[in-house]
């Protein structure tokens, strides 16, 4: 049984992104790197872990002359949800993981400990989610929480999420879940099964047991990663990486493997992805990393309806606190909001225009509604020299070109960082240098458009990527300047 979604329309590429676990929120570089995102990128929706687990203190049992009694708290889940609106994004909500107390086992996943069996009592269970989605809706109003998909756990199919990757475990979760979501408000959204690559028959049987059982499904969740077994070093790894073609092929697999079901016309979220799904990977840190997702990110709203980049932030302690300044971690941005390359993908793609004119291997070419013009372009990993050739329909009359580039050199603080000697923790003044470091190179120039087109010829350098903007010149100088005059020459 489905019913359609009400999801708020975005680009798919910035529908989402994630974040660490949900607490996390209330730590003040958190909410500093996520206002800088906002501004500058403008995600819709934020994803985490851990909204029910203890860090966030929702489930509170206690004993009261006598009988065993619950109490559920919601301090600081407004204080991260507000902190959420407040900056112009939504809850993408995740339910997990499972209160200590209330769970029927003592297995955790994480260094901050997220426990991953079973409720001991489906009753309370229940109860934690009727309560927690209720104060939702009487704080924030139902119309708003309407437009928040609710996902139902994560990566059951991996033991180290759910206890024994028991599928039929997780089939009972998430159906006295979705049942309990949908009987406070039949139009909230509710999906999962949110599984780790190589696990796409769950998806095929999740959508056989919803239809044998009429067990409401809004959505369909899946995540994505194309890196190999991690070779551990001391505090990092390193890690194979298959083609990036292999992310757009998984971003396709849920609705390949959804054909002739039930589920086949609902929305497809891939709600985590990334080249390696370590926290510790030092390729996250460079340009070879923006360059290698800019096809993934230009193209991936061919296959599936949205897919949030996991993560923005380097605020994140899966694998315990970060022992360095750039560490390999997930974010678009460092601890104290250092930019990286791809942090700066993200940012050209939200300058871009709604219209796609065209698009290639190397290249994106997009119209904004007053008719500007940007393009996008890229040098594919591992090679060198690349150029790319273009004719762009500016429209008539001249045009003011600006190009922004980041590269190995160019608008990339880990190569600066590396120069410095790689500090662990950088003093103020080091720290200002790798933000002048992380900007963009900016060139600028002007051109007159030839029946109505210009001839873009981009020489790129080695893991290059570049936006070229064109806007159109309204010619509002004086006729008395003359720049000849400068120094005060005659007439």
């Amino acid at each position: 049984m489905s019913s359609s979604s009400t999801m708020i329309a975005a680009a798919p590429w910035r529908t989402c992104v994630g974040t660490g676990r949900m607490d996390l929120t209330l730590r003040r570089d958190h909410r500093e790197s996520l206002a800088l995102v906002q501004r500058e990128i403008g995600f819709g929706y934020i994803r985490g872990h851990g909204l029910l687990s203890d860090g966030m203190g929702v489930y509170r049992p206690y004993e009261w002359q006598g009988e065993r009694r619950v109490h559920h708290a919601f301090t600081y889940v407004d204080q991260v949800i507000d902190s959420y609106l407040e900056l112009g994004i939504r809850p993408f909500l995740e339910l997990g993981f499972m209160p200590g107390e209330l769970a029927s086992g003592d297995q955790t996943v994480f260094w901050w400990g997220g426990n991953v069996t079973p409720p001991s009592s489906c009753r309370e269970w229940v109860d934690l989610v009727r309560a927690t989605v209720r104060h939702l809706v009487d704080r924030y109003g139902l119309d708003e929480v309407r437009t928040w998909p609710i996902e139902v756990w994560n990566e059951p199919n991996l033991p180290d999420f759910w206890e024994g990757a028991d599928e039929h475990a997780y089939h009972r979760l998430y159906e006295m879940t979705a049942h309990t979501i949908k009987a406070i408000d039949a139009s909230l959204q509710v999906g999962g099964p949110a599984v780790s690559p190589g696990a796409d028959d769950w998806i095929g049987r999740f959508a056989a047991f919803a239809a044998a059982r009429e067990v409401p499904v809004d959505f369909v969740s899946r995540h994505a990663y194309t890196s190999g077994p991690a070779r551990h070093v001391p505090f990092g790894v390193h890690q194979t990486l298959g083609p990036a073609q292999g992310l757009l092929d998984q971003f396709g697999q849920p609705r390949r493997a959804l054909k002739d079901t039930g589920l086949a016309h609902l929305p497809v979220h891939i709600t985590e992805f990334n080249s390696s799904y370590r926290p510790d990977n030092p390729i996250h840190d460079t340009a070879f990393h923006a360059a290698y997702l800019a096809p993934v990110v230009t193209e991936g709203g061919e296959y599936a309806d949205s897919f949030s980049y996991w993560t923005f932030s380097d605020m994140f302690e899966e694998t315990g606190v970060p022992t360095a300044l750039f560490h390999g971690g997930f974010g678009l941005l460092t601890h104290r909001q250092v930019k990286k390359p791809t942090y700066h993908l993200y940012a050209f793609m939200a300058r871009t225009g709604e219209e796609v004119l065209a698009r290639g291997a190397d290249h994106l070419v997009t119209r904004h509604a007053d008719g500007r013009v940007a393009v996008l372009a890229w040098a594919p990993v591992d090679t060198d020299g690349h150029r790319v050739r273009l004719s762009v329909p500016t429209g008539p009359g001249e045009v003011f070109t600006l190009r922004s580039s980041v590269d190995e050199e160019r608008g990339n603080a880990y190569t600066a960082w590396r120069r410095m000697g790689s500090p662990l923790s950088p003093d103020l003044r080091r720290l200002d240098r790798l933000h002048e470091a992380a900007e963009p190179a900016r060139t600028h120039g002007r051109e007159t458009a030839r029946d109505g087109m210009v001839d873009l010829d981009l020489a790129l350098a080695r893991h290059e990527v570049t936006l070229v903007e064109f806007d159109p010149v309204r010619d509002e100088t004086p006729p008395w300047w003359d720049e000849s005059r400068l120094l005060g020459g005659a007439p």
